[in-house]
């Protein structure tokens, strides 16, 4: 009896450690993980260029619109995947002139859920999450959590961010052309 009990709380020890020892496979953590890793071993790429950056007139005065620079020059990379419901996923780097003209880096993640109204045309609504550098913030790294949208025709693509903010700062609509080179 002693040796059943014995080999009943070995077996059972034995799997209650096994569990811990193993890393999960599903919950929060591991999806995100497994979503950038998924998207990072892609082996589609995109060119990002950088078109407009809009201030929304509404929360800035003529003066401050007529410094500003609207024309953000610059370049990116990224790579991307669609998911099995057909959703976009890209890994990104892009830089910019901001709207003081000075270099603006920023990289990140990218979701889009993804309509099909036809075979070549496509609409994606999701979020980007990420780092950029900025010159008026002595370069130090600020988090972007922004909404993105996009208009696709087959492999290239208008996509736009809101940058929100408050009265005189943020409040930026920054479009790019995207182009799928695979």
């Amino acid at each position: 009896m002693i040796k059943k009990l014995a080999s009943i709380l070995l077996i059972s020890a034995t799997l209650h450690l096994k569990a811990y020892a193993e890393p999960p496979t599903n919950g929060t953590w591991p999806n995100i993980k497994n979503t950038l890793s998924d998207t990072w071993n892609s082996d589609a790429y995109e060119l990002y260029l950088p078109v407009n950056t809009w201030h929304n007139r509404h929360y800035y005065s003529r003066e401050k619109i007529d410094e500003y620079n609207e024309q953000p020059w610059g370049l990116g990379v990224g790579k991307y995947r669609y998911d099995e419901h057909g959703n976009w996923h890209g890994i990104y780097a892009m830089a910019f002139a901001d709207s003081h003209s000075k270099l603006e880096p920023v990289t990140g993640y990218a979701f889009q859920k993804m309509w099909h109204p036809s075979q070549n045309f496509q609409l994606g609504a999701g979020y980007t999450v990420g780092v950029t550098l900025r010159e008026d913030f002595n370069y130090m790294p600020l988090p972007v959590i922004a909404p993105i949208a996009s208009i696709e025709y087959k492999q290239l693509a208008l996509q736009s961010t809101y940058i929100f903010g408050g009265q005189g700062n943020g409040n930026i609509l920054f479009t790019w052309i995207k182009w799928q080179v695979k």
